[in-house]
């Protein structure tokens, strides 16, 4: 396993601890939807406002929202077309348009703050960049859906820490080589960087997210992965996929639950940090091609009492009682129009439960959700769309 610690890293651990703005130490929002009452959202048709530098972005690969409501971004340019960003050609093919940053720092209006990413001689970037997670130290992690690493950068973009090795690939049981990251979290206690794994491998994998020194690791249900088993659809509830699909989401909670979303398994798994399962609930299992289990978030009261799963197939948003992953409402349709997606792939919530929301595919954008009220979940039918834990 590569790693390298530069002197950023040094210069950013003495300061203080920063407030955890999504996971164990987010802010609570006194006016958040619970379990009892749930959200109406609204879309924001304002937001966001237009890229400076003639920027625009490809796939929304990653969403998340800081201590101070900044939302970060990482987006995947190589997404983008030859037509899409003419002025980039050599020489221009049109007036417009460039390639944004894959990583961007945006205000609660959409504003720029920081950009940054893209080739090094520092360090190897990716080709389709995945996942973005802000830990309780204000270290920025980032992955990749097709590559073998994820690398930890200050807020300007310095390179702090690599784990795994570009290029390589051992499989979901070797401890030191990764396989498409998707999501991460940073446990504070502990300071343990958990990893959905899942894009080639298929397992949750922990590390010292100072040092990258190997943990732990599971697969689903908690055992042992097994590379050799093939994944075959459709899944049958009597009989689960005793292996992950494209272990996708990941987030963890106040009380030291890991959650996580196995995205074409249409599955979210929940674990203790030790990797002890306890329990999981399948929502549409009969979606096709690239399933209903992309990403998770929690709702912004004290006890995270709701979980938000982003749905890229049927693109929805789902709205689950965290406790026993009840499903209780959804929102969203498909469709171009705001308000509805297109390949729906990202969740962010803010302090204030603004929902953020990114599209990849042919969506690629950005939407904000408004929290207008909430209504008593008593008012609102359930819809069909899961079996019960086991």
């Amino acid at each position: 396993m590569k790693r390298a610690i530069s002197i950023a890293a040094l210069i950013v651990g003495l300061l203080p601890m920063l407030a955890h703005a999504q996971g164990a130490n987010a802010k609570a929002d006194p006016k958040s939807p619970t379990a009892d009452r749930l959200p109406i959202y609204e879309i924001d048709p304002t937001w966001p406002p237009t890229l400076p530098n003639d920027w625009i972005l490809g796939d929304i690969r990653g969403l998340f929202v800081d201590d101070k409501d900044h939302l970060w971004v990482i987006h995947m340019p190589s997404s983008l077309t030859d037509q899409e960003i003419g002025a980039a050609s050599k020489p221009p093919i049109a007036d417009c348009c460039l390639p944004a940053p894959p990583v961007l720092e945006l205000d609660a209006e959409g504003k720029v703050l920081r950009s940054w990413g893209g080739p090094s001689p520092d360090y190897t970037w990716y080709n389709q960049e995945h996942g973005i997670y802000i830990d309780h130290k204000g270290f920025v992690w980032t992955g990749t859906s097709n590559g073998m690493h994820v690398m930890k950068f200050t807020q300007d973009g310095k390179h702090v820490l690599t784990i795994g090795e570009p290029g390589i690939n051992k499989g979901s049981n070797d401890p030191d080589h990764l396989g498409g990251p998707a999501n991460f979290y940073v446990e504070p206690k502990t300071n343990e960087l958990f990893i959905a794994d899942g894009y080639i491998n298929k397992r949750v994998v922990v590390y010292d997210a100072d040092t990258g020194k190997y943990k732990r690791h599971w697969g689903a249900y908690g055992k042992r992965p097994d590379d050799t088993q093939k994944y075959a659809y459709p899944v049958k509830l009597d009989s689960p996929p005793q292996q992950y699909s494209t272990l996708h989401g990941l987030v963890g909670s106040k009380d030291g639950l890991i959650y996580v979303s196995d995205r074409r398994g249409n599955r979210i798994q929940v674990f203790r940090q030790n990797g002890e399962y306890l329990t999981e609930r399948f929502v549409r299992p009969e979606t096709g091609g690239s399933g209903s289990g992309f990403s998770l978030q929690f709702s912004r009261d004290a006890e995270q009492s709701l979980l938000y799963l982003i749905d890229g197939t049927n693109q929805r948003v789902w709205i689950l009682r965290r406790k026993d992953l009840a499903i209780l409402d959804r929102f969203g349709k498909p469709g171009r129009q705001a308000g509805e997606f297109i390949r729906a792939h990202m969740v962010a919530i803010d302090s204030k439960s603004r929902l953020y929301t990114g599209e990849a595919g042919n969506g690629r954008r950005m939407q904000r959700w408004i929290l207008k009220g909430t209504r008593p979940a008593s008012s609102v039918k359930p819809p069909v769309a899961a079996t019960p834990p086991k």
